[in-house]
């Protein structure tokens, strides 16, 4: 079966913007945020819900879990392409933010991921690979979009 190519990109921060990454088992040395394709059915913040979950053991209901309103267009990498219909050229990402109160330990899904490192959101905006990951995390330092002042609590939104 197929990806869908629409997709969750989880930036999980601190108040004080540090930020968790982790490592491609598949990439080494590619670091991003969580990332994942929504599934059949599902709403966006299920699909973040769940690929918080299953890529860091970290229930996400239990903290502020935030759509930042961004949506990302872009070209699915050409080794990454096969997970797709052979049509499908380009994803959808939207963008969330899910605020911890401190860097906390995360379980890695081993297939998925090799390490993680918290770091400073400067330093995180330089070793993410991607370009949008990159930028929702410097969105996210800089600006309100994402403020959990201004948003639901956890699990009333729907997408």
């Amino acid at each position: 079966m197929y990806k869908i190519p629409v997709s969750v990109l989880v930036v999980i921060h601190t108040p004080d913007m540090q930020v968790l990454l982790l490592e491609r088992a598949d990439h080494p040395g590619y670091w991003q945020s969580v990332t994942g394709s929504q599934n059949e059915g599902e709403t966006l913040v299920q699909t973040a819900v769940r690929e918080v979950a299953e890529e860091t053991g970290l229930d996400a209901s239990g903290y502020p879990l935030i759509d930042c309103g961004i949506q990302n267009e872009y070209e699915i990498y050409e080794e990454w392409r096969w997970r797709y219909a052979p049509e499908v050229t380009h994803n959808t990402e939207h963008v969330f933010g899910l605020l911890v109160p401190e860097p906390v330990p995360v379980k890695l899904a081993a297939r998925e991921h090799l390490d993680f490192v918290w770091l400073p959101w400067r330093e995180a905006m330089e070793k993410v690979f991607s370009p949008s990951n990159a930028e929702a995390i410097r969105r996210l330092a800089l600006s309100s979009e994402c403020s959990p002042t201004n948003q639901p609590e956890p699990g009333t939104q729907e997408n």
